[in-house]
């Protein structure tokens, strides 16, 4: 297929899943790489037991970053399909993050065949639980041995497995989430539209100040004003109010969410008014007072939906229907497990088959 190389150790047995798998724990037997050069382009293409890379001191990208990841997920449906959520759109993302960083495209077909022939190698990992799934967290980055700030020649592209618990084991719960304004993670026409190591870097001070103050995350503000809502260190947010449902305009700071934008087609299909613009801390907490706002939720591959039952900004501690879980986030959340468990119509086409179920 397509020029791969199958390096496959057969398992003799099905692996044994724990109970509580997790996020990002444990991964599958097999990865699929393959490498760059401008001489030969992608090449390389194969499938070979999990290990540990070799690699040069001097590496690139461990110096200076030029490295891009995706994550999205596989499932096994009630029916014992085994399914991709959008892939197409998470290479596309891929590959506008590598663009940015000045590393080459991948060829999208290919690698969602790979991708694909992956995923049917590793199947016996896939979870079958509602929730749960397999993560998949392709990435690449510059493999050129040479300490000086200048983009790579060579770079390598792996596709790497790891089946991940329902992120609410206990039931879907709201988190409470700390506005940030003493520091930022992205400016805008910088590299916050990009899934790029150093945006998550970048976050981690915040997010450890927000857990010290019994916080799970950190709602960003734009870097410039330090004033419009931007986006949570690991998803999007939305704020539903009386008249409508808003979601921060992509300004080139903030990453352009597969969920996000799954999320706004679904809330469009249902009627609501649904705008992506520029939203103010101080608007939203005027409106919050004024009682129009009537849900604050994220989006993002992991967690899917996330409920907010409270935000705190400065000395402005500001409740969210009285901390429980919003209608419309449990609904979003109802809704997109339902498709990825096959309980629920695709009307968009945004499910791949991978292998049917027997």
């Amino acid at each position: 297929m397509s020029g791969f190389t199958y390096n496959i150790t057969p398992r003799t047995e099905k692996p044994e899943l724990p109970t509580t798998l997790g996020f990002g724990q444990y991964f599958t037997d097999h990865i699929f790489e393959m490498d760059y050069s401008p001489e030969q382009g992608w090449h390389n293409m194969v499938f070979r037991p999990l290990a540990n890379f070799s690699m040069h001191p001097a590496t690139m990208f461990i110096h200076y970053g030029q490295a891009a990841f995706e994550g999205l997920k596989a499932f096994r449906q009630n029916s014992g399909d085994i399914v991709l959520f959008r892939p197409d759109k998470h290479f596309e993302r891929l590959n506008n993050s590598s663009r940015r960083l000045c590393m080459p495209d991948v060829d999208i077909n290919l690698v969602t065949e790979a991708l694909k022939e992956l995923v049917k190698i590793d199947k016996d990992w896939i979870p079958s639980k509602a929730g749960e799934s397999l993560y998949i967290r392709p990435f690449l980055f510059g493999t050129d041995a040479v300490l000086g700030v200048k983009p790579s020649k060579n770079f390598k592209f792996v596709l790497l497995l790891s089946p991940v618990g329902a992120y609410y084991p206990e039931g879907f719960k709201p988190v409470k989430i700390l506005i940030q304004d003493e520091y930022v993670r992205a400016v805008r026409k910088g590299l916050g539209e990009c899934k790029t190591p150093g945006n998550y870097a970048a976050s981690l001070l915040g997010a450890e100040i927000a857990k010290q103050e019994g916080y799970t995350q950190v709602l960003w503000l734009d870097a410039i004003e330090l004033k419009n809502i931007e986006e949570v260190g690991t998803m999007n947010i939305f704020v539903a109010f009386k008249d409508e449902v808003v979601t921060p305009q992509l300004t080139g700071g903030i990453l352009s969410g597969i969920t996000r934008m799954s999320v706004i087609q679904i809330l469009k299909d249902r009627g609501y008014n649904v705008r992506e613009r520029v939203l103010s801390v101080d608007e939203f907490i005027q409106r919050y007072n004024a009682g129009e706002v009537t849900d604050v939720f994220g989006t993002g591959t992991a967690a899917i939906i996330t409920s907010v039952g409270e935000l705190k900004y400065k000395d402005t501690i500001m409740p969210i229907n009285n901390g429980q879980v919003g209608e419309l986030a449990q609904s979003l959340f109802t809704y997109l497990i339902g498709l990825h468990m096959g309980n629920e119509v695709d009307r968009h086409n945004w499910l791949q088959l991978v292998e049917a179920g027997r």
